[in-house]
């Protein structure tokens, strides 16, 4: 028997190598570390189903290999990721900045504030994570999740709209959004 839910919401994890993209994606999957990650060539999937706003939402995410490496340079990679994601993907897209390896202080280059401010001018979400013990690991995909449920309830994302990464969970939820469109547009064959 198959997982029963409301929303189907597709994840992409993209961002520079080394960086720890597998370690979040395996974190948020299996609650626990991925000690022995070895970088990703290709693509890696995984996939959980979540609460999220009392309706059940299937969290399909893909991970992809990155191309440099743990550094100041992997900040300074952002805009590039950012323009790609942007240009390739829903105009409504929901992008959150994770701060990865927030547990490695002692070897930070990049600042809270440094990277908030990025954050909030590009209009991201930002959470600073540690896949290693977990912090802020569920918090960074229910957030994403919560900003999607969001723009689904006020029109903004539409689960029927081929390429927009969400869709329905089963059809009885299908046909009943379209018996509430028509009850509010009844002249329209939405």
């Amino acid at each position: 028997m198959s997982e029963s839910y409301d929303f189907l919401f597709k994840f992409l994890v993209i961002g520079s190598a080394g960086t720890g993209k597998s370690c979040l994606l395996h974190h948020f999957i299996e609650n626990k570390f991925k000690a022995d990650s070895s970088h990703t060539i290709g693509v890696e999937f995984g996939s959980r189903v979540v609460n999220v706003g009392g309706r059940s939402v299937k969290l399909q995410i893909w991970d992809t290999a990155g191309q440099e490496r743990f550094s100041r340079e992997t900040y300074n990679a952002l805009t590039n990721w950012l323009t790609d994601a942007r240009t390739l993907a829903s105009p409504n897209i929901i992008i959150l900045l994770a701060g990865n390896k927030k547990d490695l202080e002692d070897d930070r280059e990049v600042n809270f504030l440094e990277a908030s401010r990025f954050a909030q001018e590009n209009e991201l979400i930002f959470l600073e994570t540690s896949a290693l013990t977990g912090e802020n690991v569920e918090e960074a995909f229910l957030k994403c999740a919560k900003s999607i449920l969001a723009k689904i309830e006020i029109g903004e994302l539409d689960p029927e709209r081929v390429g927009s990464g969400i869709q329905y969970g089963d059809v009885s939820l299908r046909r009943l959004n379209r018996q509430h469109q028509q009850q509010r547009h009844p002249n329209c064959s939405c």
